[in-house]
């Protein structure tokens, strides 16, 4: 089972009926992709509670003044049976710069624009818009 894809499709269900915010298991991954969400300004706020075993990471979704959600669409690219791989020729912007690619580079994740920066390429984990 993909839990990326899950907590993924957690956050575009909650964001699609105007959820305040998702709690979810806690993984490093998970986390990391949500510093990358709030530092693109994609959610509000995310704090990390519980203990070890039970572990739960509670993310504030954000919405603009006419309510309409910051995360329009989230999907999952790279996947455990297809793996897609980018060098960092090809990174390109994402919705003509209003959308992002989370990259898992060598130095860990990172948006494409960050991943660029560092002449970083790496494997897609997911594009957000």
């Amino acid at each position: 089972m993909d839990t990326i894809s899950n907590f993924l499709i957690q956050i575009k269900n909650a964001s699609a009926v105007k959820k305040p915010f998702i709690s979810t298991s806690y993984s490093k991954m998970k986390e990391e992709i949500t510093k990358i969400l709030l530092k693109e300004n994609y959610i509000e706020n995310y704090k990390i509670f519980g203990k070890a075993p039970k572990k739960m990471i509670k993310i504030e979704l954000k919405y603009d003044e006419n309510n309409l959600p910051a995360i329009q669409e989230i999907k999952r690219i790279s996947k455990p049976g297809c793996r897609r791989y980018i060098k960092n020729k090809d990174l390109k912007s994402v919705k003509s710069g209003y959308g992002r690619y989370i990259v898992s580079t060598p130095k860990g994740l990172m948006s494409n624009i960050e991943a660029k920066k560092n002449n970083l390429g790496g494997e897609i984990i997911c594009e957000i818009f």
